[in-house]
């Protein structure tokens, strides 16, 4: 097994706390889902928001999963001008037997204009 990171993103219509926890909670169950990734082999979630989301933080969504016991962290998006507005990015820490180029990355909602080069 060696260590892999997953990428994920999902954009949101509000800022509220509701549709933070809703859509974060999806979008980390994609990753896990589509990629087969057992809790135990979770090292560590990084979760960035952008400044005009402020309802929530993304771990909690993720804690009310059952993550409590994984690593979480939550940091600010870059603040560019040109950027992708409420959106929540993740960086999911795992260890698995996938090669790279097996790994399906989760962009749900808006962000899916993020990567065109990835399959739905």
């Amino acid at each position: 097994m060696r260590l892999l990171a997953l990428r994920g993103a999902t954009t949101f219509d509000e800022d509220t706390k509701a549709e933070i926890d809703a859509k974060t909670q999806t979008l980390v169950r994609e990753m896990l889902e589509r990629n087969s990734i057992a809790h135990d082999d979770l090292v560590s979630i990084i979760f960035t928001a952008t400044d005009d989301l402020t309802a929530e933080f993304p771990a909690t969504a993720a804690r009310a999963l059952g993550l409590g016991d994984v690593p979480l962290l939550c940091a600010r998006e870059l603040g560019i001008g040109h950027g992708m507005k409420r959106a929540i990015r993740v960086m999911m820490h795992f260890y698995g037997e996938q090669s790279r180029g097996d790994l399906h990355h989760v962009y749900l909602e808006g962000a899916r204009s993020l990567r065109d080069d990835l399959p739905e």
